[in-house]
């Protein structure tokens, strides 16, 4: 009987958009190789980031860079799926680094399977999560709570999914968020009648992902740190 497979949960507080981009591609790249046994998933927040897709349009971003980047906005064009998105502290980021090969070789159910993630996340929060037809991500009603946006290189995946907890919606307003006019974008804190401190949301909402990944994908969530990932590399920051 063979044993259960585990999913190493590195909760990373706040990383640098291109820190957290490196990091990924290392850690994709070791997992394509073998190297590393389990999969992984990487829960983290960034400073203002906007990050353009390879399906992002001219449209989809109002302002120019250099005005972004006057505002304090970090831009970055990365090789994920999808158009435009924004991510700042208080939004729970969360990359998974998965070998589809153990799961299923299939974009379309991982993408679904990634929504029905955070959907029972949303749920043990006290909120109802919805997919909307034709569109990925999660919405609360007719407001969007979180965003999702892939890669896969040999059947391992990267980027993931951007939950919005307690951030300012402000920066929404700088774009058009995934290329969706007119799409209202929304917080779990701003949906919950009573929803505490940033930082009690904030760990409500990683365990609820957490073990809501478990319960997806088939697997037993364990915590990590990156000196166990990387040899006594660089080392995990504290959560948020």
């Amino acid at each position: 009987m063979s044993a259960p497979r585990r999913l190493q949960v590195l909760e990373l507080g706040r990383v640098p958009y291109a820190e957290a981009h490196a990091l990924q591609r290392e850690l994709a790249d070791r997992r394509i190789a073998r190297q590393l046994e389990h999969d992984l998933l990487l829960l983290l927040e960034h400073d203002r980031t906007v990050t353009l897709g390879r399906g992002s349009r001219d449209s989809s971003l109002p302002l120019s860079v250099a005005d972004l980047e006057g505002r304090g906005v970090t831009v970055a064009e990365v090789e994920r799926g999808g158009d435009v998105t924004w991510h700042g502290p208080g939004q729970l980021v969360g990359y998974p680094i998965l070998d589809l090969t153990g799961h299923r070789q299939d974009l379309h159910w991982y993408l679904r399977a990634v929504e029905e993630a955070l959907i029972l996340g949303l749920h043990d929060l006290g909120l109802t999560g919805a997919r909307r037809p034709g569109l990925t991500g999660v919405w609360v009603d007719d407001r969007k709570v979180a965003s999702i946006g892939i890669h896969v290189r040999q059947w391992v995946t990267t980027h993931g999914f951007a939950l919005n907890l307690s951030n300012d919606l402000a920066d929404f307003g700088l774009i058009v968020p995934c290329g969706i006019p007119d799409v209202r974008m929304t917080s779990v804190a701003r949906e919950l009648d009573e929803p505490g401190t940033p930082a009690s949301l904030w760990a409500a909402a990683t365990a609820a992902v957490t073990r809501a990944f478990g319960t997806v994908f088939g697997v037993i969530p364990v915590p990590a740190t990156l000196p166990e990932l990387q040899g006594g590399g660089t080392a995990a920051r504290s959560p948020a």
